[in-house]
């Protein structure tokens, strides 16, 4: 008891702070207390968002493996249902994937390699005609032409940047396939005991919130595997559209092409450019730089109707994120991130939405659950259906 404080008596200082009314507003006070929080939130995930970054070799193939499998749940619970074994299902539907990617870039090969003939022959008459249209429009005759051409060649071999660039693609593509390695680790233990690994996630939280992680789980997952379809369906509309344009055209390797699209499609930006971009180059080559422009203008015309139209309303409709939302996530993906970041942010923004909807839609369903459980049995473990014993990711 402090010593200006009698006995029985209230302490001075509390009664008058409470009998003082605040001079400080209480919308402005509430406003305060609302801006502290989400300003130790966003610190919180940027902090996160950087620690991610030192480990993002191991993270992003983990993050990719995920949203494969996502894809080929649907496959992979066929084929367990009818051999009757998680193991040899997860294995034929991994083994079915790489075949089937192969397979996408034999036909890209076999094209290339067998029209090579005709092609060198279309390349030589392509890149004088480019050329000529070259010393026509910019009136450069050919001792200027080949001053320039050496000029342009000398650069670039002393070049410094270009060296550096190239040794850190070097590194890139070292990580890229150690990534893939991973991904492909990861991936079939998702598919062949991802139920064991989520449960095992799920025992990592106290015992009341178990049973509304895992419900929330299981709606992200539905949200992940609706993406996945939708993505298909665009890459599919996508190969399609540049393949029809290259038909038209005529284009040599119309069908590779097609496939590299197909393929480019599931990387976010930098695949369909890089795979419209050879499709560009190809119409360059060996129809002249008018097929060229055409071809570029109808591979920027497909890319706008996915960008603006496909991704947005399919990807919205199929996840639940109004368009906005998906033009938006996309965007902020990429200045945050990068490419990773494009290839995340849809995702994530359904995961996110749908989750809260989920929590905050079955909160007084929730209560009223554990509430009727509690009077019950009362020490039920709400996962015990999902994990028996610790060994939640032991084989069975």
């Amino acid at each position: 008891m402090p010593p200006y404080q009698a006995a029985g008596e209230h302490a001075a200082y509390p009664v008058g702070m409470s009998s003082t009314p605040s001079p400080v507003p209480t919308p402005v006070r509430a406003a305060s207390e609302w801006a502290w929080r989400l300003l130790a939130i966003a610190a919180a995930v940027i902090a996160f968002t950087y620690l991610l970054g030192f480990v993002s070799e191991a993270v992003i193939p983990v993050v990719v493996a995920t949203l494969l499998a996502a894809l080929l749940h649907p496959v992979n619970q066929w084929l367990r249902a009818r051999l009757g074994k998680p193991a040899p299902a997860a294995g034929i539907t991994l083994l079915g994937t790489i075949l089937v990617i192969g397979l996408l870039l034999f036909l890209v090969g076999s094209q290339l390699t067998g029209g090579f003939a005709d092609m060198a022959a279309q390349v030589g008459a392509g890149l004088g005609a480019i050329k000529t249209w070259l010393q026509t429009t910019f009136h450069i005759t050919d001792s200027q032409f080949t001053q320039y051409f050496d000029e342009a060649k000398s650069t670039l071999s002393s070049s410094e940047g270009l060296r550096a660039s190239l040794t850190k693609a070097g590194l890139g593509a070292s990580h890229v396939v150690a990534g893939l390695f991973i991904s492909l680790f990861a991936l079939f233990f998702f598919l062949y005991e991802g139920d064991r690994i989520w449960a095992w996630l799920v025992r990592l939280f106290p015992r009341s919130a178990r049973a509304r992680v895992d419900s929330a789980g299981h709606v992200a997952w539905g949200q992940l595997t609706a993406f996945t379809r939708a993505t298909i369906l665009v890459a599919l509309v996508d190969a399609v559209g540049i393949t029809i344009v290259a038909l038209v055209l005529r284009v040599p390797f119309a069908p590779a092409i097609g496939a590299l699209v197909f393929l480019g499609a599931f990387v976010p930006i930098v695949g369909a450019l890089a795979s419209g971009m050879i499709a560009v180059l190809i119409a360059l080559v060996a129809q002249g730089p008018i097929t060229a422009l055409l071809m570029l203008a109808g591979v920027i015309a497909v890319q706008q109707i996915e960008s603006h139209v496909l991704q947005p309303f399919l990807l919205g409709r199929a996840v639940s994120v109004h368009p906005l939302a998906v033009i938006l996530a996309i965007t902020a993906g990429v200045v945050i991130a990068g490419i990773v970041g494009a290839l995340v942010a849809v995702p994530v923004a359904a995961v996110v939405n749908a989750v809260v909807k989920h929590l905050t839609g079955s909160s007084g369903a929730d209560d009223a659950t554990s509430t009727s459980a509690g009077a019950g049995e009362g020490s039920a473990d709400p996962v015990s259906g999902l994990v028996e014993g610790d060994d939640a990711i032991a084989p069975s």
